[in-house]
């Protein structure tokens, strides 16, 4: 068993807020008495630590009582936090505002308040029925049989039995529908981000065996705000991962529809907006719908405001993970790779504020961009940097898509550099990696029989040939369904065509985005 001191406590106190913090001091006064000033004392102590030593707050507090017992006092101390967190955010949702409402319910049915019980079920229920809690609902619905059952069901009919019955059903139907419809998402996200997009038949009807179910055939079989939300969200992720991106752009528009017309069904789950608009922004900017593009990225830096969602650090590391990721790669589909670069700075200091906070695939994608701008500008040795940060140090499975792609990339920087010496080593290593990845396709084979040539080929106008042999098979995979998701993280075809023509792959990518 580790004897490494927990650092539970001393998160929990980081993870405050100012006025967490000041209201902790006020409730703590009011509810711990006696043992108020040994917990704001050890509360101060830690919170003043940079990282947890509990060696020195032992060696503080040597003096004192409570040091004697010092897992206890942690213990009561990390409790005493919660319980003015519970009471701190005790309106900050509808769910704590039904709860304390419900809680109140019972505090009145036992003093046997009734008739003041009946008026907080009464206006939980409206509340309830108003944002769609259908577990809450349930909870309610008990309160009230207890309510007519303490009255020996005086003055109620069999009709009103009946409907109570209805009612429950309906409830019930809906909660099972919500259920049936989260467990066909999560099967099917399961198996898309263990397997990626589609690139062969098996794969596809892998794909379709889950899509195949009647709760989808129709809109209307989802019967709640939330189930019409993974409605689309299925289909838009199904699209997706087929590479049919103009049916998924279309889900994809009906959710942020469907969100922008229920603003306060989802204003308590502002990430569901947020992600929704994460989509269709990486969509649309695949389909070069550019304009559609910065009109959700604005919607999408608006999200805090549109979703009157108070300031967290939760939300503010998506905040920074997509729409600066977005930005960035936005400008260099577009070839406007001065503007990805002078976005590096800002990522860099992000990247370090919020370490082990963000996504390891947003992560591993903000440096494959950065990378890819820096090449595109012509400072190599600054892409190369980037290239080994994700290859060595990211924390990415390498069975993910993205890491496959760097390693090619690698490769080219290599080939710019003329590395001669590296050159062949890094060839051989990535060869390796990707035959131990069990999901070679005609793209990674073409590239790599490509790079041994161009390895041995001593005269310029063989290298041109093999470039130009390269350029031809990557033209046949562009138009492969199953191949063409390659030329989302780098655009390898621009690349092959700056090689033949001797130009800079900035100029080629700049012209191609103009002639859109």
């Amino acid at each position: 068993m580790s004897k490494k001191a927990s650092d539970n406590l001393f998160r929990l106190i980081k993870s405050l807020s100012s006025p967490e913090k000041r209201y902790f001091k006020v409730f703590s006064s009011r509810h711990t008495l006696g043992e108020q000033n040994n917990y704001v004392k050890l509360f101060d102590a830690i919170d003043a630590q940079g990282s947890y030593d509990e060696a020195s707050i032992l060696q503080k507090f040597r003096k004192e009582a409570f040091i004697n017992k010092f897992s206890i006092a942690k213990a009561r101390l990390n409790e005493a936090i919660l319980r003015s967190l519970d009471a701190f955010h005790s309106s900050s949702s509808i769910d704590a505002v039904l709860k304390r409402e419900l809680h109140c319910a019972e505090i009145l049915y036992k003093k046997t308040l009734y008739g003041h019980c009946a008026k907080a079920l009464a206006s939980a229920k409206r509340l309830a029925l108003k944002y769609e809690k259908h577990s809450t609902l349930l909870e309610i619905f008990q309160w009230e049989k207890r309510l007519i059952e303490k009255d020996n069901y005086a003055g109620l009919s069999e009709k009103e039995i009946d409907n109570l019955l209805r009612a429950d059903e309906l409830i019930a139907e809906k909660i099972r529908n919500f259920n049936e419809y989260w467990n066909i998402k999560s099967r099917f996200f399961q198996l898309l981000n263990r397997t990626g997009k589609v690139r062969n038949q098996e794969e596809l009807a892998n794909f379709k065996k889950i899509i195949d179910n009647t709760l989808l055939k129709a809109e209307n079989k989802a019967l709640s705000y939330e189930t019409k939300y993974l409605f689309y969200h299925i289909y838009s992720a199904y699209y997706f991962g087929i590479g049919d991106y103009e049916k998924s752009y279309q889900n994809l528009k009906r959710n942020v529809e469907l969100i922008e017309s229920n603003t306060e069904m989802f204003k308590e789950e502002p990430n569901i907006y947020f992600s929704v608009l994460t989509n269709i922004i990486y969509i649309a900017s695949q389909l070069k719908k550019y304009d559609e593009v910065f009109i959700y990225l604005k919607k999408l830096r608006e999200v805090p405001q549109t979703m009157d969602t108070s300031k967290n650090e939760d939300l503010e590391v998506k905040l920074f993970s997509s729409a600066y990721s977005i930005e960035l790669t936005l400008y260099n589909q577009m070839g406007d790779f001065e503007k990805a670069l002078a976005l590096e700075p800002k990522i860099e200091e992000g990247l370090e504020k919020y370490s082990g906070k963000m996504n390891k695939v947003r992560e591993a994608y903000f440096y494959s961009n950065i990378a890819i701008a820096n090449y595109a500008m012509g400072k190599h040795s600054a892409a190369l940097k980037w290239i080994n940060g994700l290859l060595n140090n990211v924390g990415i499975e390498e069975s993910q898509d993205i890491h496959c792609f760097t390693q090619l990339l690698n490769l080219i920087v290599h080939m710019e550099l003329k590395n001669d010496r590296l050159l062949p080593y890094t060839f051989k290593s990535t060869h390796r990696y990707l035959s131990s990845r069990n999901r070679v396709y005609k793209f990674e084979n073409a590239f790599l029989d490509f790079t041994g040539k161009i390895m041995k080929a001593q005269k310029r106008e063989e290298q041109t040939k093999y470039y130009k042999e390269l350029h031809s098979k990557l033209l046949e995979l562009a138009n492969d369904p199953f191949e063409k998701t390659v030329f989302e993280y780098f655009d390898f075809i621009s690349w092959t065509e700056s090689r033949i023509e001797r130009v800079p792959f900035r100029q080629i990518v700049e012209e191609k985005a103009q002639v859109r």
